[in-house]
Order: C-alpha cells, then sequence, then structure tokens
C-alpha cells in the first residue's frame, strides 16, 4: 500500500481517486478545486483538533503551497496519533450519493 497520493489537478469536477485513497487509509493531497476540495476536509489546525481532517488541500497551480502541504503532511505523519485520527476519519467518511 501507500500512505499518500497527491492529486495536483488544476480542474477536477468530481474525480474517483481521492475518494479510492480515503476508503484505503491513504491520505490525499489534493489541488482545492472542484470536487477535490469537496470531498477533502484539508487537516488545518481547527480540523485536526476537530478530528475531522481527511487529508491536505494546496492552492492549484502553485508549486510552493503544493511543497508546503507536502510538508504538513509529513509532519502529520511524524505524530502517529494524528496520522491514525486523518486516516480513520478519511476511511469512515460517507461520499455516497446520500450525501453527494
Amino acid at each position: 500500500g501507500c500512505d499518500a497520493i497527491v492529486i495536483p489537478s488544476r480542474f477536477e469536477p468530481c474525480g474517483l481517486t481521492q475518494l479510492y485513497g480515503l476508503r484505503y487509509g491513504c491520505v490525499p493531497i489534493v489541488a482545492r478545486t472542484g470536487g477535490l476540495a469537496d470531498t477533502i476536509i484539508d487537516a488545518n489546525e481547527a480540523a485536526l483538533s476537530a478530528g475531522v481532517a481527511t487529508g491536505f488541500q494546496f492552492a492549484p497551480n502553485n508549486g510552493g503551497a503544493l511543497l508546503h502541504a507536502i510538508r504538513q503532511l509529513v509532519e502529520a505523519h511524524a505524530n502517529p496519533k494524528a496520522w491514525a485520527s486523518i486516516q480513520r476519519q478519511g476511511m469512515k467518511a460517507d461520499v455516497s450519493w446520500d450525501k453527494s
């Protein structure tokens, strides 16, 4: 398996790759666009504290923002409690038609 997946789409009406990752505990790093932004709860300080984070978002078309998101992911990965929380939230995310 893998620990993370990077999805740097410039445009993504919905996308399924991030959803596949969530289901299997593979934490997504996604460009904040379209369905990617709608389906991933950014692991900012507030979301981590509330235990609702499911991945990491970054501004599209911005290499510096992508690097920052990767660094945040590496930092979270070094904290077993935070990492397990992000994985758990992603794996239990309801992405069914009823919630879409």
